[in-house]
């Protein structure tokens, strides 16, 4: 058996799941704000154990590499680019905002970049229809005003309005098939964005 590691911690929360055969096995999601690295490995060495899956039978590391949290984005990415080394492993990157989309529904992803402003996605399956950029709120208010019929996707309560909570692990697991393998995992570098 080969599996795929998934790995996120880039906003308030840590993912942390396991998938086989683009199937997701199990995962665990949780607000972890500013604690990420004291549970990130935890978690991912208890998924592993549980489901007695040995470092052998690794395959890939799917990581979300941001934008979001200046912190949150490089403790997730540092944790898969040490392993990929280590291992060695396919390391496979994907967008913070991407992996917040409601499945092939067109979807405004959001994350709160603060100072009024948020990074911003617009998604449909594995289409991209607007590129992740950053935004003040105003035009992000603005952008959903003009897409009635798309799906808010994020934890938007920071804009007063609800948002989907995607599962992360599962929206990892369907993009596998788009996403592109790092030719140098040590090479790999987060996502940061300035206006």
């Amino acid at each position: 058996m080969r599996y795929t590691i998934l790995l996120d911690s880039s906003n308030t929360s840590l993912t942390v799941g396991i998938a086989e055969k683009g199937r997701l096995i199990e995962s665990i999601s949780y607000e972890s704000w500013q604690s990420q690295s004291e549970h990130m490995i935890l978690e991912l060495d208890n998924l592993l154990s549980k489901h007695n899956i040995a470092k052998e039978n690794i395959e890939n590391i799917i990581v979300a590499t941001g934008p979001g949290s200046y912190t949150g984005v490089r403790i997730a990415l540092t944790i898969a680019k040490t392993i990929a080394t280590v291992l060695p492993v396919n390391l496979l990157t994907v967008s913070s905002l991407r992996v917040l989309k409601d499945g092939q529904a067109p979807s405004i992803c959001l994350i709160n970049a603060r100072s009024n402003r948020s990074y911003v996605g617009i998604y449909r399956g594995s289409e991209v229809l607007l590129p992740d950029q950053i935004m003040n709120n105003d035009q992000v208010m603005s952008l959903i005003k003009d897409h009635p019929d798309y799906h808010i996707c994020g934890d938007t309560k920071y804009l007063q309005i609800e948002g989907k909570i995607s599962n992360i692990a599962e929206e990892m697991v369907s993009l596998q098939p788009f996403l592109i393998k790092a030719d140098n995992p040590l090479a790999v570098v987060p996502v940061y964005m300035r206006d």
